[in-house]
């Protein structure tokens, strides 16, 4: 028996706007912030491992780290959104090619519970966020720790509608299994590359409207 719909989103830039790598940079590596962001862009590693690199050289106790958390201007409609896919019969998943360190953090600070959470697994260790991935696990990507065409494939299966919300080059794969995307940043213009359709959004403020105005069909479990 199929479920309603899934709706999958990704964390940094998505359901917040800024990445918590940028808050990292920005607060404790202003000197070379240039070239940190240089080689992010210019791919110069996997982003797996420039954020293992980073996280983990971030030099704070706990306390300083979880406050720099805190700090991740996290959506303020986003947890709106949760509660309408739920009422409306949907299952709410995060894909993140972060860290469940934070992610949990914020939605436990927002009050947000029973969301599956598919991260690099992330422990505060030697003053630093230590990303513990599993090179044979199911859902592994060596450029990404997490491989988000992989998991969309696998959790799709068994609902009549599936949604997805990103905003960067690593969700674009999941991106174009989904029958409905949501589009915020740079993903807008690779699905206009793809010629593919999409929701254009600022906020999840969007999607709160979106959800309202197609909530009949939503309800009904159509295509």
């Amino acid at each position: 028996m199929t479920k309603r719909f899934l709706f999958l989103s990704d964390f940094d830039g998505t359901l917040s706007d800024k990445d918590f790598f940028h808050i990292i940079i920005d607060r404790y590596f202003k000197k070379e912030s240039e070239k940190l962001y240089a080689d992010w862009d210019n791919k110069v590693t996997t982003d797996l491992e420039y954020l293992s690199r980073l996280f983990a050289s971030i030099g704070q106790n706990q306390a300083a780290i979880d406050e720099d958390v805190g700090r991740i201007p996290f959506d303020p409609d986003a947890k709106k959104v949760i509660e309408h896919v739920r009422r409306l019969g949907g299952d709410f998943v995060v894909i993140s090619a972060g860290t469940d360190y934070y992610i949990r953090k914020i939605f436990d600070q927002y009050d947000i519970s029973n969301v599956r959470i598919i991260s690099n697994p992330g422990e505060y260790k030697d003053r630093g966020i230590r990303l513990n991935v599993d090179p044979s696990g199911r859902y592994y990507s060596e450029l990404y720790g997490v491989d988000k065409e992989k998991v969309a494939r696998d959790l799709m299966e068994g609902y009549d509608k599936v949604f997805f919300a990103g905003d960067s080059l690593p969700d674009l794969k999941a991106a174009l299994l989904a029958d409905t995307i949501f589009a915020k940043g740079k993903l807008q213009g690779l699905l206009d590359e793809e010629k593919r359709d999409y929701v254009p959004i600022r906020s999840f403020a969007d999607v709160e409207n979106y959800l309202k105005s197609h909530e009949e069909v939503l309800e009904n479990g159509s295509r």
